[in-house]
């Protein structure tokens, strides 16, 4: 079996819940965790605990994809039976990305499964079409549904592509890029560990059963919204005073719409961040546990305060200045 391509974690940066009630989303591929393809063999140095594991869900999930496509209720054309002989010879997939914590471990598999086994394959590219990206979400939501239930499928294609990807609402998506920020100051984003995992299906359940009360829905809509939409517009932009602006109100949003969504572990850092304007904390994702990502323009002293406290955090992004 030829060498798999790597493919890395995502981040969602802006848009948690709200690209439900059709806002903008912006996510990017996150490299210091990845996953590729292996077989299981005598010389493989790695957790073979893991890869066994690994491997019975990899056939779980070669099986059920047989029986979608022999009842034709699968759309991706997948030559399913090579991934199946694959598996059944040691095929696992290798991986550091931690699962449950919102960072894509299936999203990152099935990226994996489609680069080797689909035929008619879109190759990832940055000037890739709209139309190349929409048909690869499609495709995505698909194989990936048997993780999650259902899936927009825009997570394994950040995974796939490795590009910046900007959700535009009504169903439209773009590689951008992302200004790096040389000013001088200290920028970075990262990520606070919650010390728990988390499931997204309960999770996306509770926002839409919140939903249901008219002035929550209100205040999603005519506030979390533009907010979130005024964070990824300044960030795209490079206006860096608009950003911290709008990124200060979306955590405050977050902390008094989203209380159910934030660990106890990480409120009060959260209210420290937002009272001290050192920096802002946001969910990463569902929230309710995993990651919540920070950011701050003074990442050394935030480092300092974070670490006094017991937390633990990974630099996402920092910049030149210091």
């Amino acid at each position: 079996m030829k060498k798999s391509d790597i493919f890395y974690a995502k981040i969602l940066l802006f848009g948690e819940y709200s690209v439900i009630l059709n806002s903008k989303g912006l996510i990017i591929p996150y490299s210091h965790f990845r996953g590729e393809l292996a077989t299981l063999n005598k010389d493989r140095y790695t957790d073979f605990e893991f890869a066994k594991r690994s491997n019975k869900q990899l056939l779980e999930y070669a099986n059920e994809l047989w029986k979608l496509q022999k009842a034709s209720k699968l759309n991706v054309k997948i030559d399913v039976a090579a991934f199946i002989e694959d598996v059944n010879n040691g095929l696992y997939f290798e991986s550091t990305i931690p699962q449950g914590f919102g960072l894509g471990s299936s999203a990152a598999l099935v990226a994996s499964v489609y680069s080797k086994y689909a035929n008619e394959k879109i190759n990832s590219r940055r000037q890739i079409s709209s139309e190349e990206i929409l048909k690869l979400k499609n495709d995505f939501a698909e194989l990936e549904a048997f993780f999650h239930g259902t899936s927009s499928g825009v997570d394994p294609l950040n995974s796939y592509i490795k590009y910046p990807v900007l959700i535009k609402g009504n169903n439209q998506f773009e590689t951008v890029g992302i200004p790096r920020n040389e000013n001088g100051q200290d920028n970075a984003i990262f990520l606070l560990d919650t010390g728990k995992s988390r499931k997204t299906g309960p999770l996306v359940k509770l926002f839409l059963e919140k939903s249901k009360d008219k002035n929550y829905d209100k205040a999603i809509r005519q506030k979390l919204i533009p907010i979130n939409n005024q964070c990824i517009d300044s960030l795209i932009n490079g206006d860096l005073d608009r950003f911290r602006n709008s990124l200060k109100q979306l955590s405050e949003f977050q902390l008094n719409y989203f209380s159910e969504m934030i660990p106890e572990s990480c409120r009060s850092s959260w209210e420290t961040g937002l009272n001290d304007d050192s920096y802002y904390l946001k969910l990463c994702g569902a929230g309710g546990g995993g990651f919540v990502l920070g950011f701050t323009y003074e990442f050394d002293k935030v480092k300092i305060k974070l670490g006094e406290n017991g937390k633990k955090f990974i630099p996402v992004y920092r910049s030149n200045g210091r």
